[in-house]
């Protein structure tokens, strides 16, 4: 069933909307796939924010025109699910998840930072940890020498005779706050 001109342009607004607040694109031939895993898929998807969508690639083409996504345009061809996020890594790392998973889902590309991704692209993009795990990395970094001068700290304490000291194993509570 084909759509009309005004169902046409509606499509064309809602992916332009969707790529315009999106980071990235992956792309992914899903030939053979059952609705019982699409299903899965999309479930997967939207719990991770990320919006997947089977779109006519000339309405797709259209869609991404003049936005970053514009550089995979000549890709777009065949069969192709969509899946556009806000989060850097989320589309990538959903697709591939399930890619692991389930051999007839194929990634064909992606686009990120206004640059084109092959297979390897989207598939490294996807090994990245979330933002929420970065985050609390940089956060241990930034307090691992607080809480190591606390110890330090605590054991010249201790070992001057000084009155007890905070336990060494745990950082003092000043220290933890900051």
């Amino acid at each position: 069933m084909s759509l009309n001109r005004s169902e046409k342009e509606a499509v064309i607004s809602d992916v332009t909307s969707l790529a315009a607040k999106a980071q990235t694109l992956v792309m992914a031939e899903y030939r053979g796939i059952t609705v019982a895993d699409m299903t899965k898929l999309r479930s997967e998807a939207r719990s991770k924010g990320v919006t997947l969508s089977v779109l006519k690639n000339t309405l797709a083409r259209r869609a991404v025109a003049g936005s970053a996504f514009e550089v995979v345009g000549d890709q777009m061809t065949g069969p192709l699910i969509y899946g556009f996020s806000e989060d850097a890594v989320a589309a990538a790392k959903v697709v591939a998840d399930f890619a692991k998973t389930n051999d007839k889902l194929v990634i064909r590309g992606g686009a990120f930072g206004g640059k084109a991704l092959d297979v390897n692209g989207v598939k490294q993009l996807a090994n990245i940890p979330s933002k929420e795990v970065l985050l609390a990395q940089l956060l241990g970094l930034m307090q691992s020498p607080i809480s190591r001068t606390a110890r330090v700290l605590a054991a010249l304490a201790e070992k001057r005779g000084g009155g007890e000291a905070a336990p060494v194993a745990d950082a003092p509570a000043e220290a933890q706050a900051a």
